[in-house]
């Protein structure tokens, strides 16, 4: 995670293409994953909104809290860019959005529509999806350490946890679920069948990667993120939040001014800011 605001942006596949995704998921998911984080990084790009490179990371989830199908992968990325010539960390333009959600659901859909037409599978979808609106959601997630929390939870999580069960009687199971909008707890009672039949709907191919990282986050790109957490931490030490400047001069010189590497990572640059002194007496 670097120093920085985050968003939560989420894509969802149409219902029309749910049906193709189903049967050649291992192709669609990573099409979906690739497409949606080429749309982002695309309109970030430009300088109304941030002007560089992002850094993000996409988890694919693919059921409803009643266990639907329902594919759709969430994005944490960050409130901002390093710059093309990699010497300037970026902050977004708007502190309420990233992006404007309209433009990037147009563009999600137009590259989506490319990259199935280049795997032979756009025959198979109905021309009426590439006409509708399709759903992108974006929002604030400030230093991205819930929704990471969040995120953490579908990484190696099934659909459903053994303390939803409630009871299993008759041929039939009951399980509950928290509506998201109200809420409110729903109790769902299905055939034993059926129930089995929706679990497995979410259990990816093997070889299928659930989590990926996309832009400076991504593995190929290590110097790129060590080089905007450098600059992020330069930024952070020349301007410390109110409760962070000591009241009174400390009792012990500071480390030198220059930057030092970080003895635990040995890449990261290390910027002292107050030495901390022990506050009790250590026992004998």
């Amino acid at each position: 995670m670097l120093p920085c605001p985050y968003f939560l942006v989420t894509f969802t596949l149409p219902q029309e293409l749910r049906p193709l995704a189903f049967a050649n998921q291992k192709k669609v998911y990573g099409l979906l994953m690739r497409c949606a984080a080429a749309a982002l990084q695309k309109l970030a790009r430009d300088p109304s909104y941030v002007g560089g490179r992002l850094g993000f990371v996409a988890v694919l989830h693919t059921w409803t809290r009643d266990m639907r199908y329902h594919p759709h992968v969430h994005l944490l990325v960050t409130g901002g860019g390093l710059s093309l010539h990699g010497k300037e960390w970026l902050a977004a333009k708007h502190s309420d959005y990233l992006v404007p959600e309209g433009a990037l659901a147009i563009i999600f859909r137009a590259k989506l529509c490319a990259a199935l037409k280049k795997a032979g599978l756009l025959n198979r979808v109905g021309r009426q999806v590439w006409q509708k609106d399709w759903m992108v959601h974006c929002k604030a997630a400030g230093s991205g350490q819930r929704v990471l929390k969040y995120l953490a939870r579908y990484v190696f999580r099934v659909a459903i946890s053994n303390s939803r069960l409630e009871r299993f009687e008759n041929g039939e199971v009951t399980f509950r679920y928290r509506n998201n909008q109200s809420q409110q707890l729903h109790h769902v009672t299905l055939p034993a069948a059926i129930f089995i039949h929706r679990f497995l709907l979410h259990i990816l191919p093997r070889g299928c990667a659930k989590v990926r990282y996309y832009g400076i986050c991504s593995p190929a790109c290590r110097a790129q993120l060590e080089q905007a957490r450098t600059l992020l931490g330069a930024a952070t030490a020349a301007n410390p939040a109110p409760d962070a400047v000591p009241d009174s001069p400390p009792t012990e010189p500071l480390a030198p001014a220059s930057p030092a590497h970080c003895p635990h990572c040995h890449l990261g640059q290390l910027f002292a800011v107050r030495l901390l002194l022990p506050q009790r007496k250590v026992p004998p």
